[in-house]
């Protein structure tokens, strides 16, 4: 028989917390990996954030000027989607 189990401290629990809050585990070629979370404010990511909260001013204060968008367009839409801009096929 092997030994058997003991209980983490207090210590060993607060530093368990800290590390599942900070990393995340990921499967690379087989193998796990730690690697940071991403940032995130309020469960979104930062980008997202910025995009649903920012208004024009900020934007271009902050020199984010693609983001802006006209009171008569569309809302903004994300950055990553689509990934090339949408062209009819000429054949």
């Amino acid at each position: 028989m092997g030994k058997p189990k003991r209980k983490l401290s207090a210590k060993e629990k607060a530093e368990k917390r800290r590390r599942r809050k900070e990393y995340m585990t990921i499967f690379v070629n087989g193998k796990q990996k730690r690697v940071k979370r991403p940032e995130t404010i309020d469960g979104m990511e930062v980008d997202e954030f910025i995009l649903r909260n920012a208004d024009p001013i900020w934007l271009h204060q902050n020199e984010m000027w693609e983001y802006v968008v006209d009171e008569e367009e569309s809302p903004p839409r994300h950055p990553l989607w689509p990934p090339f801009p949408l062209r009819p096929h000429n054949i």
